[in-house]
């Protein structure tokens, strides 16, 4: 159970911080590895964190019991699902980060929340009034943000497009590690890791296939293993610690203490806060008119479409408390 305010200790707040700076700082860092392919960028983020991962999972895995073979099978095969929607997650993200602006492919990529909305008629899930009327404020606004684009500007429709199905395709696999980490009671590192791996392994064909990398490129910036070179390694080291691990880690550290819609409001910020970091990284950043009016919807309907989800799941809770009461 979660803690009140008065009894949530100061650094519980440290870990959700510094959990929310790293995972926005991952497209800025992104940005500053452009002579990379982004398949390849991609490809690289996930091979470092699989490597960060497998200790975890070698421990876990070996006090983890599967019920039985039937739910074996079920499991690896949303396992494999899970990863493959990984893989696109980002390969679309960061290919969107070399085609529109840090700014729009940050806000596109994490409007996941109003994509939620159209996915739970699918999955038999309630649709309430506030699901709705935050959903449309939030996609009004994405429309909106689009007035900033221009001809030969850096804020582009295909790149604000690719964001958009960054965002999508993390939906899937946010519902696949709901079940499995839910209902199936898998440990973190069992999830993870093998998520992560086959992601990689996925993009490895799909790299050198679209964007011509290989293993035995000389250059280390067309090599599959080229992220070992000294000049790549600071980047997926950070990539893979920071955001990779040390971000997802913080902010699940702070779940035990902090009330998850207080966690999840301040991750819509995430855009604000990668944006901010950029304008440090780079001494510069495109902010335009409509972008700011837009974002301020988006942010604004993932918020209402969250708050809509904090009540339903009181409601339920209260449903559920109050039958086993008249029952006993």
């Amino acid at each position: 159970m979660v803690n009140d305010d008065e009894s949530t200790p100061f650094y519980a707040w440290i870990f959700l911080g510094v959990g929310i700076i790293a995972v926005s700082s991952a497209g800025a860092v992104f940005q500053e590895m452009s002579e990379v392919p982004p398949i390849l960028r991609s490809m690289w983020r996930l091979s470092g964190t699989s490597i960060i991962l497998l200790p975890g999972f070698i421990f876990q895995y070996r006090n983890f019991n599967f019920s039985n073979d039937s739910i074996k099978k079920l499991d690896a095969q949303i396992i494999l699902i899970s990863s493959i929607f990984l893989a696109a997650h980002f390969s679309t993200w960061v290919w969107s980060l070399d085609h529109t602006s840090l700014v729009h492919s940050l806000l596109f990529v994490t409007s996941n929340p109003l994509i939620v909305v159209v996915f739970m008629p699918i999955l038999g899930t309630a649709v309430r009034r506030g699901h709705v009327l935050g959903a449309l404020i939030g996609f009004a606004g994405a429309a909106i943000t689009l007035f900033d684009i221009e001809s030969g500007g850096e804020v582009t429709l295909i790149g604000d497009f690719a964001a958009f199905l960054g965002a999508v395709t993390v939906v899937v696999y946010m519902f696949a590690g709901r079940y499995l980490r839910s209902t199936r009671k898998f440990p973190i590192f069992v999830y993870a890791f093998p998520v992560t791996f086959f992601a990689t392994i996925w993009l490895i064909p799909i790299t050198i296939i679209l964007e011509g990398t290989s293993f035995t490129n000389v250059l280390p910036n067309m090599a599959i293993f080229g992220w070992t070179d000294l000049a790549w390694l600071p980047f997926i080291a950070y990539l893979s610690l920071g955001p990779g691990l040390l971000g997802h880690t913080g902010i699940n550290t702070a779940f035990r203490w902090i009330s998850p819609i207080v966690v999840s409001t301040l991750l819509l910020f995430e855009p604000v806060a990668g944006a901010l970091i950029g304008y440090f990284l780079t001494g510069e950043t495109v902010l335009g008119f409509w972008t700011l009016i837009g974002g301020i919807m988006m942010i604004t309907g993932a918020f209402m479409v969250k708050i809509e989800e904090a009540a339903s799941e009181l409601v339920e809770t209260n449903v559920v408390e109050n039958t086993e009461q008249s029952v006993s």
